[in-house]
């Protein structure tokens, strides 16, 4: 530590405090903007998604579309899966949970955490989130397709049927019935086990990031809430977000870093102490004046001295200069 360092520090004891207290107030900050950030951009989703809802004939047409493609391809397993767990609430129940609380509630936790320990990650899937989010809204508004629990084909709505806490997570007026292509709870959940995996080595968070996204696969499908291939576009475009976000967020980082140090160097922190020179004690002297000004030396008098005897000086108004009065002895002596 230099000599300068060593003044500073025992001049203000509170300087340690005073720097922690800021990071603690801009991480506080930072956190806040972000927890806004994130709510708002969730928040247009639903509204948009919600107001996106096409008609309902429509959307039906198109959902025996995707059950005859299916068929096609071999992979309309939907009715044979769901009569697999009817038979058994304590499957259905699980199925249910997976729907409901593996969704949100994993992936607020999730951004939380990595926000806290993770930043980098974290901007990495909130932004994979958004462009996947936001493709997917063009599907939803273009191209409705009804749920299989809607069609009237014999599967059942095990959600709606046995849990109103889907409900109080999205309320109707922000659900769109007629999303079902692609499925982002399975998207979003592949992200989720893909960022978590990334971001530790613990054994047992790392078997939750790859259960997790397939137990979603597998827990819409057997509520009745997507068919198969909803699943497989879902991922498929939650991977096509990621990939973009890999791309868009070190540029956006580096464009966030610049615009702070700007602000950095723009910012007047007045709380802030001026630091004197490491040759200058503390003092009254002004910074960068030289040395303080020391008490016992008399102060310099700028402009003409005058001692205190001597008379106040008066301007003659004939001869224009200045003339001191004469004093008492000196008109005595002019008499005499």
């Amino acid at each position: 530590m230099t000599k300068s360092a060593e003044t500073r520090s025992s001049a203000d004891p509170s300087r340690p405090q005073q720097a922690q207290g800021r990071t603690l107030r801009g991480a506080v900050e930072e956190f806040v903007r972000q927890l806004l950030f994130v709510s708002f951009g969730v928040f247009v989703y639903f509204r948009v998604r919600g107001l996106t809802e096409g008609d309902a004939a429509t959307a039906n047409v198109h959902g025996r579309d995707v059950l005859a493609f299916e068929r096609r391809l071999g992979i309309d397993v939907e009715q044979q899966v769901q009569d697999l767990v009817l038979g058994h609430d304590r499957l259905v129940t699980f199925a249910n949970w997976v729907y409901i609380w593996g969704h949100w509630p994993v992936i607020v936790v999730t951004l939380v955490c990595l926000h806290l320990w993770r930043r980098h990650l974290y901007l990495l899937l909130r932004n994979a989130m958004f462009i996947s989010g936001g493709i997917g809204l063009v599907f939803f508004a273009t191209y409705a397709v009804a749920p299989p629990r809607l069609l009237g084909v014999g599967l059942e709505d095990t959600v709606t049927q046995q849990s109103v806490a889907y409900r109080v997570l999205q309320p109707p007026s922000l659900v769109n019935q007629y999303a079902a292509i692609p499925s982002l709870h399975v998207g979003w959940n592949l992200l989720v086990g893909i960022v978590v995996f990334r971001a530790t080595r613990h054994w047992l968070l790392r078997f939750l990031a790859v259960v997790g996204p397939l137990l979603m696969a597998v827990g819409v499908v057997l509520t009745g809430n997507h068919y198969v291939i909803d699943g497989i576009l879902g991922a498929a475009l939650a991977l096509l977000g990621l990939a973009l976000a890999g791309v868009l967020t070190p540029r956006l980082e580096r464009l966030d870093g610049g615009v702070r140090h700007r602000l950095h160097q723009l910012r007047v922190v007045e709380d802030e102490p001026v630091d004197p020179p490491a040759d200058q004690p503390p003092g009254r002297g002004l910074v960068g004046d030289g040395p303080a000004e020391d008490p016992a030396v008399p102060r310099p008098q700028l402009g003409h001295a005058r001692r205190r005897d001597q008379p106040p000086m008066q301007r003659d108004p004939v001869e224009g200069h200045a003339r001191r009065e004469p004093q008492e002895e000196e008109l005595g002596s002019v008499a005499r």
